[in-house]
């Protein structure tokens, strides 16, 4: 075994090792460079710049390596075998072609620059060692583990920061030659510690066995400096095509530019053109807006989202007889009747605040200071997130729908009357009967007192009971009058919080005798929790009359089962329920949609406006009624809101 120490001891030509080193730094430049060109590049254009940049530049790493290694002197003749010299140089340019491929993406991330680092480093490592495979001489190789690692490492950590250095000068900018020049430097000094550690890892041990010379070749000084003036030419070619392509293509965007600019300029002209087009079409159509605005039969206006009035058409001002200036804002409550103001403005203000439509009926003054009926209404417009943008609104004239309404109120009102007069008149018999019975009672008690003051020894007790007899029935013959007589009274409707179970009790009352003589025997089930609801007391009675007397005549005819009769009140949500059902006949189907309907009447003395009069009082305080129908009797029903 041949021991260490009889190592061939080998020298350098420092002359070559300056060369390299230059050739290390003229290859890194011409690396940076390239990476610009490929990411530049598109198409095929982009596949010639990758195909023919990595080859020169596979070529000036393998050139600085190759110039390394003839600049070793040993004791001894190298040769070298020229396939395998071919084959460091594929692999050189194989590592180039994936290093311009992996910078040329459009982003480097950590993970692809550290895997890529790996990669070319190994393959820069893979051509080194190759390139040193290639010698033939009379002497074993040796190498030292640690140096070897240390130099692979150098390669991939070479790779990793040209990785990174190449995309980020890939873009040309300000100050970017400076920066290439000096990055060039540290990628060549680190090239070329890569090889040198390389070397220095190998030691040559004198071997007495001739060398295979079989493809192999020894290169003379003349060839030595051929390589490196082919390498430096390639670089400087590859350099210059780069800058003549740089420039070539800086003047076509230039020109691109110009383009575009003319065409941005053009399209800018033709859209302030049309811009122009569209202000003075909008200007035309905003006056002819205005004008019929201002001369539509209402009063239009608008609001801003916090309810003030930005703007009032003519009419607005004709009919108030005030300026813009004055009725924007909101000092257009002003104009209202003092007793409508405050709940018109309350009523506006809630709606701005919930965005819902807006209507309410006001009073409005004219400019003669005479004030009239006008129904506003208002909608919001939204943008595209629902936010309130803009209100619009509009002001009618309703004073004559007033006045309608008021007329019908009043003949209403009259035909109320007289269905109560009509009614009560029907009932003459009975009302006489209510009043007789008390009446009767006062004159035999009145008797009996007399006889009982004409006696020699009045009994003090039994006076003082017939007179408080007298008093009670007195006070119960006064109840129904009084009852009768705010039934035929024509006053105007009062509303008041009513009893509804007090409403009843009065009506069962007012007809006991009326139900006794027809042989109907009534039933109340009225709830102990019911609220008080608005409402007139009066029209309330003449509607709960109506329905009991309707199911009286119902259950006239009625022989072969029990004429009952029900009156229920009950609580509901927000409403009370009263229902009077009878145990008659029912409703016929084909008249039942009828029934409500003004003189539609299946009695023959009948007129036909009770129910309908009914259900109209019903609906004027907020409720309504229906009926419904079966073999067993008809049930009438109304509610009555209770707020």
């Amino acid at each position: 075994m041949i021991s260490a120490s009889a190592a061939m001891t080998g020298s350098y030509d420092y002359l070559q090792v300056v060369l390299s080193v230059v050739i290390a730094i003229s290859a890194s430049y011409a690396a940076l460079d390239l990476g610009g060109r490929v990411t530049a590049a598109s198409g095929w254009v982009r596949r010639a710049w990758l195909i023919g940049g990595a080859t020169a530049m596979g070529f000036g790493i393998w050139s600085m390596h190759f110039t390394g290694m003839l600049a070793f002197r040993l004791p001894v003749l190298v040769s070298y075998s020229w396939p395998t010299v071919l084959l460091s140089l594929l692999v050189a340019i194989s590592a180039s072609a994936f290093a311009l491929y992996v910078v040329s993406r459009h982003e480097l991330g950590m993970v692809r620059a550290l895997a890529g680092s790996v990669i070319m480093g190994s393959g820069i490592a893979a051509m080194h060692y190759i390139g040193m495979a290639a010698m033939r001489l009379a002497a074993v190789f040796r190498f030292h583990p640690l140096l070897v690692t240390l130099s692979v490492a150098f390669a991939i950590a070479f790779s990793f920061a040209a990785l990174i250095l190449v995309f980020d000068l890939r873009e040309e900018t300000k100050g970017t030659p400076s920066r290439k020049i000096a990055s060039a430097v540290v990628m060549g000094a680190a090239v070329s510690a890569m090889h040198y550690t390389g070397m220095a890892s190998a030691s040559f041990i004198p071997s007495t066995v001739a060398p295979g010379l079989s493809h192999a070749a020894s290169v003379s000084s003349l060839g030595n400096a051929g390589i490196v003036i082919v390498t430096l030419i390639v670089l400087v070619t590859v350099v210059l095509t780069s800058a003549v392509d740089r420039r070539l293509a800086s003047q076509r965007a230039e020109l691109e530019r110009g383009r575009e600019l003319a065409t941005i300029n053009e399209e800018l002209r033709k859209e302030m053109l049309e811009r122009q087009r569209a202000e003075d079409a909008l200007r035309r159509s905003e006056d002819q807006l205005r004008l019929v605005i201002d001369t539509i039969p209402a009063l239009v206006w608008s609001a801003s989202p916090d309810g003030s009035l930005d703007f009032l058409n003519q009419r607005w001002l004709e009919y108030t007889g005030i300026s813009s200036e004055r009725g924007l804002g909101w000092a257009w409550a002003e104009e209202l009747h003092p007793e409508d103001r405050e709940g018109f403005v309350n009523a506006w203000r809630s709606a701005v605040a919930t965005g819902e439509p807006f209507e309410h009926d006001v009073r409005v003054r004219r400019a003669d200071g005479e004030y009239r009926w006008f129904s506003k209404r208002a909608v919001p417009l939204r943008d595209e997130l629902g936010h309130i943008v803009k209100w619009y609104g509009t002001t009618t004239d309703i004073e004559d729908r007033k006045r309608a309404e008021c007329a019908l109120q009043e003949a209403q009102a009259g035909l109320s009357h007289v269905t109560r007069v009509t009614t009560m008149g029907e009932l003459a018999a009975a009302i006489a009967h209510e009043v007789n019975q008390p009446l009767a009672a006062i004159v035999t008690n009145a008797n009996f007192c007399l006889r009982q003051l004409a006696s020699a020894t009045p009994n003090s007790d039994k006076l003082r009971e017939a007179i408080s007899e007298i008093v009670n029935d007195g006070t119960r013959a006064s109840a129904v009058i009084s009852r009768i007589r705010a039934l035929l009274q024509k006053s105007p409707p009062e509303r008041v919080a009513v009893n509804v179970n007090q409403i009843i009790q009065e009506v069962t009352i007012l007809l006991r005798n009326e139900m006794t003589r027809n042989r109907v025997s009534l039933r109340t089930d009225l709830a102990a929790d019911l609220p008080r609801v608005s409402g007139d007391p009066v029209q309330l009675q003449q509607v709960l009359i109506n329905l009991v007397m309707n199911s009286i005549d119902a259950m006239r005819s009625l022989a072969h089962r029990p004429r009952e009769l029900l009156i229920k009140s009950a609580r509901n949500h927000n409403e009370v329920s009263i229902q009077v059902q009878d145990s008659g006949a029912g409703l016929d189907p084909e008249r039942a949609e009828h029934i409500f309907e003004p003189f539609f009447t299946t009695k023959p003395e009948g007129i036909g406006m009770g129910l309908s009069i009914s259900r109209s009082i019903v609906e004027s305080h907020g409720g309504r009624l229906w009926a419904e129908s079966d073999s067993k009797g008809a049930m009438f029903q109304f509610t009555l809101p209770t707020k």
